[in-house]
């Protein structure tokens, strides 16, 4: 990859949407093509990964792996967002609720499970956002997915007054909605709920650690020395690794045929990785034949 081309990983603040994080690295880059993979609402801070230059042609690639957070849950009082920026809609004592009762609660909502999104979500229903919907007062059906939770802990309960208050960690797949894992897991509980807060920690590997606050970032006077190999983050996809002489016909977007000495776990339809001296060269699809070969979909190597 050339200069100002990367992934940018930051720590973003609270009250401000992705999209803005995205216009402030343009403007201070000074670079046009600039994305991110992995949204977060404007009420939650934490990690956020940026593409910069020709890696936005991988962001369906990338974020692909599970998220992880930290947040903390209301028991007794339930938002039409199912967060704390929304209307309330709900109340009830949760006085009674035990920390006991609210990990049993979380248990039932790990592993594989069924799950409704949120009224004020990106969802399309019939070509149009739900939160638009929403917003116009059209209260609409959005159906129940299948998404995948890992690990859903409660670190600790407290109450105020009337309410519950539980800080949790969730690791989960893409698509899940927190939001509704704490309206989910009132309802378990038999009282309304919302959550207060949201920080990501991770996307696959990425870790909050290794982002920067976005107001460092801006101060930095070497901005683009944060930009890293998007190779440390695209994980899940199997990697080929070939000699120059194939590399250039998948440059000139013909089929080749991988050598069985570089056998790729993967099957026709499947996304392969291509790497050419330690950089991503391009993006593949393997082929149906009597031997395995990469079709490229998108290429950057050029040829020097």
């Amino acid at each position: 990859m050339q200069e100002l081309d990367g992934v940018l990983l930051i720590d973003k603040p609270e009250g401000m949407t992705s999209h803005d994080v995205v216009d402030r690295v343009r403007k201070k880059l000074g670079v046009r093509r600039v994305g991110h993979a992995g949204t977060l609402d404007p009420m939650a801070t934490g990690l956020l990964m940026v593409c910069v230059g020709r890696v936005t042609r991988l962001l369906e690639y990338l974020g692909q792996g599970d998220k992880i957070y930290s947040g903390r849950v209301v028991l007794g009082i339930g938002t039409d967002t199912d967060d704390a920026e929304g209307t309330v809609v709900a109340e009830a004592s949760a006085a009674h609720v035990n920390l006991a009762a609210v990990r049993e609660a979380a248990a039932q909502l790990t592993g594989e499970i069924r799950q409704r999104p949120p009224q004020y979500s990106a969802i399309h229903i019939d070509g149009r956002r739900a939160y638009d919907l929403a917003r116009e007062g059209k209260k609409v059906e959005i159906p129940e997915r299948t998404v995948r939770v890992e690990a859903f802990t409660i670190d600790a309960l407290s109450h105020e007054g009337d309410l519950a208050v539980a800080d949790f960690h969730v690791r989960c797949s893409k698509g899940t909605y927190v939001r509704a894992l704490c309206r989910d897991l009132g309802a378990l509980l038999g009282v309304p709920a919302h959550m207060r807060s949201l920080r990501r920690l991770g996307i696959g590997r990425a870790r909050i650690e290794d982002a920067i606050p976005l107001s460092d970032w801006l101060a930095s006077d070497s901005p683009a020395a944060h930009l890293r190999d998007p190779l440390l983050y695209l994980e899940g996809l199997p990697m080929w690794h070939p000699p120059r002489e194939a590399m250039e016909r998948l440059a000139n977007g013909q089929k080749v045929e991988v050598p069985e000495a570089d056998a790729l776990a993967a099957a026709p339809g499947d996304v392969v990785l291509v790497v050419y001296a330690g950089a991503v060269a391009a993006v593949g699809e393997i082929v149906e034949g009597p031997r395995t070969a990469v079709r490229p979909k998108k290429v950057f190597w050029k040829r020097g």
